[in-house]
């Protein structure tokens, strides 16, 4: 698990495809990685497959690939890095699985002052998972969504995260990995609404239909 802060921004030294993914060499300054242990690339959960002097390896497999903007890089890219979570460790962002559910794109950058509000368009069954004021993760940055209209949603970039994440640096039509909250995700299955890849959930056998209702709410005592 993650947090959306980013913690460091490695560089792409190698990219190797092959027929089921591909392995990349990330040079970063982390000196004590483990064998195995997850890593966020942009956004993206990865594990250290090894660890060369100076950065590490991973491997990502043809759907991520397909899924997400991992697909594009190529060497010299530079990405956000996060490792995960450790217990005892600060929450300062929101939840993030480091499992992408879409990839949307930079629509518009306004400067406000030393800010900067940047504007998104997101795949449409991902839009019903935005609120203002809710979470948001964007190539891995833990986000604060100031508005939501659509398909499209704002943020605004304080100076430290432009200072030290690459988000400034996106042009307009950039692609960027999306994950929308969690707590949202659940929500909308509990709701029987349709997911992140616009499925309605499929009820266990004998467990009825009809989800959470504001009629069942009431009956049980919730209102």
């Amino acid at each position: 698990m993650f947090t959306g802060l980013v913690e460091e921004i490695g560089t792409v030294r190698d990219v190797q495809r092959g027929a089921l993914g591909s392995t990349m060499r990330i040079e970063c300054p982390w000196r004590d990685l483990v064998l195995g242990e997850s890593i966020a690339v942009n956004g993206v959960c990865l594990s250290v497959t090894t660890m060369p002097e100076g950065g590490f390896t991973c491997d990502a497999s043809a759907e991520t690939l397909e899924k997400t903007t991992l697909g594009a890089i190529t060497r010299g890219t530079k990405v956000h890095l996060e490792r995960a979570l450790r217990a005892g460790d600060r929450f300062g962002g929101h939840v993030v699985s480091g499992h992408v559910d879409g990839v949307g794109k930079v629509a518009a950058k306004t400067p406000l002052g030393d800010a900067l509000k940047v504007e998104f368009e997101v795949p449409e069954v991902l839009a019903r998972f935005l609120a203002p004021k809710g979470s948001i993760t964007v190539d891995g940055v833990s986000l604060t969504v100031n508005g939501a209209t659509g398909t499209r949603f704002d943020v605004v970039l304080v100076p430290i995260t432009r200072e030290k994440t690459l988000l400034d640096q996106k042009d307009v039509g950039a692609p960027i990995n999306l994950e929308v909250d969690v707590l949202a995700k659940y929500v909308a299955r509990l709701l029987g609404n349709p997911g992140v890849d616009g499925v309605p959930p499929q009820n266990p056998p004998g467990a009825g239909g009809g989800g959470v209702t504001l009629d069942l709410l009431g009956r049980t005592g919730f209102l």
